[in-house]
This record gives structure tokens, sequence and C-alpha cells, in this order.
């Protein structure tokens, strides 16, 4: 996409699952053509997603070549449930937007490219496009963007288990841990699951399930489980325990595969 005189731009580039090699080449050439990088910094808890940050810009860009501006990340009530969970989502999301609007319009000149990283795949569970539409719609600050895709961390935890998504002739479904706790869906036998702080694959601990399950997918603190759920949950509870109470943080993904006959 040619850019325009006098109108910034903003490259929304899909990074992986944290992988500094698993940069596509269009990622890589959308990180060369950036001046400012914007990072929300999560809180020193979770200090090393920044660093992962920086570390893939020094694997692929010469220093001194751009910038990197931080901002902190607001904090969203994660205890708000039922019918709330919508509104503090929506609340969460337009405080970012404000601060999106904040960092194009102070930190970025009208010639310059900026870029937000996204993990995984920006069309995937993230809220970085939608938030960058809020922001135009606003009208305070003008801007063209385009967006890269990036390896998920749903496409990165099937290679590492070395399994497909989806069975033959059959169709595979992504979803949330708080959906997953309404059931498997109709007619779906495999089942992706993101964002599942309560672990709700173990309510199936009782049903012909397998499950494959990792976390930091990607990372060197990458940690994989696969087998019979009713044998792997307890190893998986386990292993999430520690690595929580040794890092302050998890992100972890799974596939549940039902035998058919536990319809």
């Amino acid at each position: 996409m040619g850019q325009t005189r006098g109108v910034r731009k903003i490259h929304v580039v899909g990074i992986g699952a944290g992988d500094p090699e698993q940069l596509t080449l269009q990622a890589v050439g959308a990180l060369r053509s950036t001046d400012v990088f914007f990072v929300l910094d999560k809180g020193e808890v979770k200090s090393d997603l920044t660093r992962l940050r920086r570390d893939m810009l020094d694997t692929h860009l010469p220093q001194g070549s751009y910038r990197v501006v931080e901002a902190r990340d607001p904090e969203r009530d994660r205890s708000a449930g039922g019918g709330a969970y919508a509104g503090a989502v929506a609340d969460w999301r337009s405080a970012r937007a404000g601060i999106y609007e904040r960092l194009i319009a102070e930190e970025l000149g009208e010639d310059e490219t900026g870029a937000f990283l996204v993990w995984g795949d920006p069309a995937l569970y993230d809220s970085t496009l939608g938030i960058l539409e809020e922001v135009l719609d606003r009208g305070a600050v003008a801007f063209e963007y385009d967006v890269v895709p990036g390896i998920s961390s749903v496409s990165a935890l099937a290679a590492r288990h070395r399994t497909g998504l989806n069975r033959v002739a059959r169709p595979v479904q992504i979803t949330t841990g708080r959906r997953l706790a309404e059931g498997f869906p109709d007619g779906v036998d495999d089942v992706v699951v993101m964002l599942d702080a309560q672990q709700t694959f173990r309510r199936y601990a009782d049903q012909d399930v397998d499950i494959y399950w990792g976390a930091y997918v990607g990372t060197p603190d990458e940690i994989l489980v696969s087998g019979p759920i009713a044998e792997a949950a307890p190893r998986i509870e386990r292993l999430r325990a520690e690595a929580r109470e040794r890092k302050g943080w998890i992100m972890d993904t799974y596939l549940l595969r039902r035998n058919p006959r536990d319809r």
C-alpha cells in the first residue's frame, strides 16, 4: 500500500507466539519500514513480554534505526461476570483507544510510520484492529493502517504437538473457556480453547476426550502436555500452578479432541 504524503501510517504486525524466528518475511519487511514501535507495558510481572518484543526488534533490525515508545496498559475489571463482562471489556477497549490516540498524535510524525506488535495473529482474539477503528471514528487523529498476519498460538500449538487442528471432513471451532463451560459446540468434536483461566477442560475428565495443551508456546519457557484428559489434567494443573507462581502470569491454549461416540 502506498503512503499518502502527510498522512501517518500504522502497521499492525502479527509477531507469532514468541519465537523471533516465527516472524514472516512480510512481517520483517514491515518492521524495517517502521520509525516508531508502540508497546503497552503490562507491569513488572509481565515485563518479559516487553522484553520478548524488544528481542525480536534486536534480532531483525539494526540498532538506532527506530524508536520504541511505551505506555502503561489500562487495567481491566476481570471480576466482572455475567452481563457485566461485555461492559467491562468495552470500557477497557475505550481506555486503550485513548492511549493509542495519544501515542499516534504525540509520538508519530505526519510522515512517519508506526507499528503495533501483536502476539500471534491480529485477526484472532486480539482487540488491536477494533481499537484502531474506534480511534479513527473519534476523528481526532488521522492515519492509514495495514495488517500483517502472524503465526497464531493455535497454529504454533498444533505444530508443537505434531497434530492437525481438525480430522478428515470434520469441523474445528475456536472458542473461549467461558463458552466451553456451556458444553461442546453442536456437531463439533475438535475444539481449540483460548482465554481459559478456569481450566474448564477438567469438566470433561470423565469423557473420552484427548487434550493437547501448551503454555508459553514459542518461548524458552514453553510447556507441553498431551493425552487423555483423565490422565493429563492433574499434570496440567500442577505445571500450570507452578509456572504461574514462578512467573506471575501464564498464557496457555489447548485443543480438545472428543471421541465421536461420546457426543
